[in-house]
C-alpha cells in the first residue's frame, strides 16, 4: 500500500504538488503507532527523491527563471528546517483552520480567474513582485512545509502563477525546485532528531521517483490546461481532507 501511495504521490507532486495528501495518511494507517513527526520525516525522504527527479525533468524540457527560483530555494532550505524544528510544538488544531481558509481562497481564486496561468504574463515579473514571491515561497510556504507539508507544491504553483505571471506549466517547474529545497531542509532536521524510518523511506523514494518522472513528462506534454485541472482536483481534495479532520474525525 505504501509503495503504491508513494508512486501516486510522486505523480501528483510532479504535476502540481499535494502528494503528501496521499502519502502521510497512508503512513499513519499502515503504521498506526508511528509518531506524527516520524511520518513527516519519512515522507520527506520519499518526497525529496520525487521532487528532485521532477525538477531535473522540468529543467531539461522547459525554461526555469533561476533568478527567481534560486533565492527562493536557498531560503526554503533554512525556513523548512525551522518549520520542521517546530513541528512537534504546534498542534494540528492550531493551524488547520487557517490552512482551510487559504485553500478555499486558492480554489475560488483559480476558478474565478479562468485565464490565470493559461499563458505567461511577463510584465508581472517586476522587481517588487519577484521579491514578494521569493519571500512568500522561500519563507512562508517553506516554513509551512516543514510544519505539516500537504499542499506545499500547490501553494508554490499558485504563488509563481499569480505573483510573477508564470503559466501553470512553468509555475509547476519553478515550484519543483523550491519544493526540493523545502524537503531537503526539513529532512535534515527530522533526520537529526531521529524521526526518519530510513529503510521504509528509501523504498518509497524509489516508487516516488518513478511516479514523479511520469508526472513531469505528462505535464510537459499536456501543458498548462492539464496542470490547472489537476491543481483544482488536488485543492478540493485537500479541503475535503482537512475539513473532515477538523469537524468529523474523532
Amino acid at each position: 500500500m505504501l509503495l503504491s501511495a508513494a508512486a501516486l504521490a510522486g505523480w501528483v507532486d510532479a504535476v502540481v504538488g499535494g502528494g503528501g495528501l496521499l502519502l502521510l495518511p497512508a503512513l499513519l494507517v499502515a503504521a498506526p503507532g508511528m509518531p506524527p513527526a516520524t511520518a513527516l520525516g519519512t515522507n520527506k525522504l520519499a518526497a525529496i527523491a520525487g521532487t528532485s527527479t521532477a525538477a531535473v525533468t522540468f529543467a531539461r524540457r522547459t525554461t526555469i527563471d533561476w533568478r527567481v527560483v534560486g533565492p527562493a530555494a536557498a531560503l526554503a532550505v533554512f525556513c523548512a528546517g525551522l518549520g520542521a524544528a517546530l513541528a512537534g510544538a504546534v498542534p494540528p488544531s492550531a493551524y488547520r483552520p487557517v490552512v482551510l481558509v487559504v485553500l478555499v481562497s486558492v480554489a475560488l481564486f483559480v476558478v474565478l480567474r479562468p485565464r490565470l496561468g493559461v499563458r505567461a504574463v511577463p510584465r508581472r515579473r517586476t522587481r517588487v513582485r519577484v521579491v514578494a514571491v521569493v519571500l512568500v515561497a522561500g519563507v512562508g510556504i517553506a516554513t509551512y512545509d516543514g510544519l505539516i507539508g500537504p499542499g506545499t507544491g500547490t501553494f508554490l504553483v499558485v504563488a509563481f502563477t499569480a505573483l510573477v505571471g508564470a503559466d501553470f506549466l512553468h509555475g509547476s517547474a519553478m515550484a519543483k525546485v523550491v519544493n526540493a529545497g523545502t524537503n531537503a531542509g526539513a529532512l535534515v532536521v527530522f533526520a537529526a532528531t531521529g524521526h526518519v524510518w530510513w529503510l521504509l523511506g528509501a523504498a518509497m523514494a524509489v516508487c516516488n521517483i518513478a511516479g514523479a518522472a511520469v508526472g513531469a513528462r505528462m505535464a510537459v506534454r499536456r501543458g498548462s490546461g492539464f496542470v490547472r485541472a489537476v491543481l483544482l482536483v488536488v485543492v478540493f481534495a485537500l479541503v475535503a481532507k482537512l475539513g473532515y479532520d477538523q469537524w468529523l474525525a474523532g
